[in-house]
């Protein structure tokens, strides 16, 4: 069974395609259940961040794989895949390892470095153990992830700042030292705007949304003001600085809103909601600074020095976790093969018991020690080495050889990954969807 991501991030597509993609939590489950419930998928878990939408998928073929997992993806989010396709990412085994890897360290981020990903990471774990959608594989994958991601947090400075899309997109929107903010939404984003806020020295902090119960329960603890949506308009006017962040699929803030509550004087507004909270047209309102996910991309956390030191970790801990891979897909024909050995031990041994019936116990036993002795003397040293070179990049092939040299039946043998094809992992999904003409 093969690694396969496919996703679709800042990197590849803008803002507005991004947007139409964004899943929320039900419909980030609703894609995990359908990926793992294809034919071609065995594990599948998604990462939905304010920034990317990605299926980690367990396959045995890659094009079978790819194929469902893009139609899949179309399905759910509702945009053809002929309009999907030509901004998805596709990452197949080694290639899905290190991307999971860079994703979890913060380089993949919009701000590079940025220290939420990693909680996503785990959470996305999380709910597909939860979910049961994820297995023993991708288990393995995101467990390993994690530890890169703090591994990198440990030995560089990439975190140092303490950057985040937020601290970020506050920074860019002039500080908040000091100013009347307001908090639109309750959720994880929101709840990270808010104690940087109230850490940061801001002079109140009100958070509205849709259900009041939320906003309560995030106001009180960072010592706040709670109000409903519905009084957003009102606490406009006593705002200088608005966070908005929201899981709505419409606009919450209209340039009209804005507008009627700021009358000309300043007012700095974050939107970092995946799709936008805020109407675009409000950058153009006089005395209005808009900043919203677009102009944060490419932020950086860290220093050139702590993102190269991190690339390096993430090198070194794919090709460790590559090692592991290789070394284990060979323990099944290890033990296809003492298992194999020890039946015709067996067998012979049953046939001498039926030549020499008056064979004392005494005697026996020393036979089958001997026998078994000498078996295990024979294997000891190819085993051992096959096991020992199974971790380099040509190892697998060891363990074939093994499986052709003793005649070991394929059914009993957990057959080591096939090594992929370099021409099967040409093709794009947007190749895909083309010669397909769309989801089948």
């Amino acid at each position: 069974m093969s690694y396969l991501v496919v996703g679709i991030s800042h990197r590849s597509a803008a803002i507005d395609v991004l947007e139409r993609v964004a899943l929320d939590a039900d419909a980030a489950t609703k894609l995990a259940l359908a990926v793992r419930n294809s034919a071609a998928v065995a594990e599948s878990a998604v990462l939905a961040t304010c920034n990317r939408t990605e299926v980690y998928g367990v396959v045995d073929r890659f094009h079978a794989g790819m194929d469902e997992v893009t139609a899949i993806l179309s399905d759910v989010t509702g945009v053809p895949l002929l309009d999907l396709a030509e901004h998805l990412y596709v990452h197949f085994e080694e290639g899905a390892v290190a991307h999971l890897f860079q994703v979890a360290v913060g380089l993949d981020s919009m701000v590079v470095g940025e220290s939420q990903i990693l909680g996503q990471v785990k959470e996305s774990l999380r709910v597909g153990q939860d979910l049961e959608t994820i297995g023993t594989d991708l288990n393995a994958l995101f467990q390993h992830a994690l530890r890169v991601g703090k591994r990198a947090r440990t030995e560089t400075g990439i975190d140092s700042a303490g950057r985040s899309v937020v601290s970020a997109g506050l920074d860019a929107v002039g500080g908040f030292g000091g100013r009347r903010a307001l908090i639109v939404g309750a959720g994880s984003m929101a709840s990270l705007a808010a104690q940087t806020l109230a850490a940061g020295g801001a002079r109140s902090v009100t958070v509205a949304n849709r259900n009041y119960d939320r906003a309560v329960a995030l106001a009180e603890r960072i010592s706040g003001t709670a109000i409903r949506l519905a009084d957003v308009p009102v606490a406009l006017q006593d705002a200088d600085l608005v966070v908005s962040c929201t899981g709505a699929r419409g606009v919450v803030l209209t340039a009209e809103m804005i507008r009627d509550a700021t009358d000309g004087r300043p007012l700095g507004v974050l939107d970092v909601a995946l799709p936008r909270d805020v109407a675009p047209e409000a950058a153009r309102i006089p005395g209005v600074t808009l900043i919203t996910l677009a102009d944060l991309i490419g932020t950086a956390g860290g220093s050139q020095a702590d993102i190269d030191e991190v690339r390096r970790i993430v090198g070194e801990e794919t090709g460790s976790f590559e090692a592991t891979r290789r070394a284990a897909s060979v323990a099944p024909t290890v033990v296809a093969l003492r298992a194999m050995a020890s039946s015709l031990v067996d067998s012979e041994l049953a046939r001498l018991e039926r030549r020499l019936p008056e064979l004392g116990e005494h005697e026996r036993h020393e036979v089958e020690r001997t026998i078994r002795r000498v078996v295990d003397k024979v294997l000891h040293n190819p085993t051992v080495r096959v096991k020992e070179l199974g971790g380099d990049p040509g190892g697998p092939t060891y363990a074939d050889a093994l499986r052709e040299l003793f005649a070991l039946d394929q059914a009993t043998v957990d057959a080591v990954t096939a090594a992929k094809d370099p021409e099967e992992t040409s093709q794009t999904p947007a190749d895909a969807a083309r010669q397909s003409g769309g989801p089948r």
